[in-house]
């Protein structure tokens, strides 16, 4: 089977992100959002996207023409009908993704595979709202999906080998690599990042080192690409606490237990780079513009 086309349920930053990755790789991509106005939110930001990739000299004008007209919103189920395969990117929630899981497994042919972004929720039981649960299979995206070579294809208990040889085929078209996954509570790269991020903020609220101090060491240190607050600023703080209270919830293990200093931050709706500000602050590229935040966040 060669993948032409995708359908992309949800436009949010992983939404956007796996439609600009499949454009720029030559698939055409038709992308669902809730209304008018959230689909052309969803596109001005993925053409700010293309515009920094030119500014970059990584693309041309030409070529961002030509990648965004392989791309198509709607408010329609219907138009997805025709896509190769379908995957669901709404909040990391269960009963947003389950309702859009549901809902495409009653509308799209039977034979289609249906794709899962869930970096936390269990495949398995995300099958059990279809008809086809053989057809149902995880892709863990991490942000940003365009920067990033890595996508954990999961199988649920009844993902067929013909359904992860899709999505494979698929994460390859998209130009990563895969690897594979056998469900389990947070996967791999989430299970294994959130004990560093929660003991990063923990060392902060006990006065240890400062945000900036603790990222300066983790990257110098260790040759981390960027530190754990950067990480979790691009994560967003929202979902890095919605992964670390499902994993605690469902592991008991008190290695996820949010820490203080991230639900204020959440509360306060500083989220990450998706809101600008987060442990840093950014610029409308996701690039750092400012230093850490105060201690008066503790």
């Amino acid at each position: 089977m060669r993948l032409r086309s995708i359908g992309v349920v949800g436009a949010g930053t992983m939404g956007q992100g796996i439609v600009q990755t499949a454009a720029v790789n030559g698939i055409d991509v038709v992308f669902k959002e809730i209304s008018r106005e959230h689909l052309e939110t969803a596109r001005r930001a993925i053409e700010t996207a293309l515009d920094r990739e030119i500014d970059r000299w990584a693309i041309t004008p030409s070529e961002k023409k030509a990648h965004l007209s392989r791309i198509t919103g709607t408010e329609s189920y219907d138009d997805l009908r025709h896509t190769d395969v379908i995957i669901e990117a709404v909040e990391d929630l269960w009963d947003r993704k389950s309702e859009v899981i549901h809902d495409l497994d009653l509308i799209i042919p039977d034979e289609r595979v249906i794709v899962t972004t869930s970096s936390t929720l269990s495949v398995s039981e995300l099958a059990r709202e279809t008809r086809r649960p053989d057809k149902i299979i995880g892709m863990h995206f991490l942000r940003p999906v365009p920067k990033r070579a890595l996508v954990e294809v999961v199988r649920g208990f009844h993902t067929s080998d013909d359904t992860y040889a899709v999505a494979r085929r698929f994460a390859e078209a998209l130009g990563k690599t895969a690897v594979e996954i056998h469900e389990y509570p947070g996967f791999v790269t989430t299970r294994v990042i959130l004990p560093l991020l929660a003991e990063a903020m923990q060392t902060v609220m006990e006065g240890v080192a400062t945000v900036e101090d603790v990222d300066r060491a983790m990257k110098l240190g260790f040759d981390f690409p960027a530190g754990p607050f950067q990480i979790a600023d691009q994560m967003g703080l929202d979902d890095v606490l919605n992964s670390m209270e499902h994993l605690f919830q469902e592991l008991g293990d008190p290695k996820f237990r949010p820490p203080a200093i991230l639900r204020r931050l959440v509360r306060a709706g500083h989220l990450g780079v998706k809101t600008r500000q987060g442990f840093f602050s950014y610029n409308e590229f996701g690039e750092k513009t400012g230093g850490a935040i105060g201690g008066d966040v503790k």
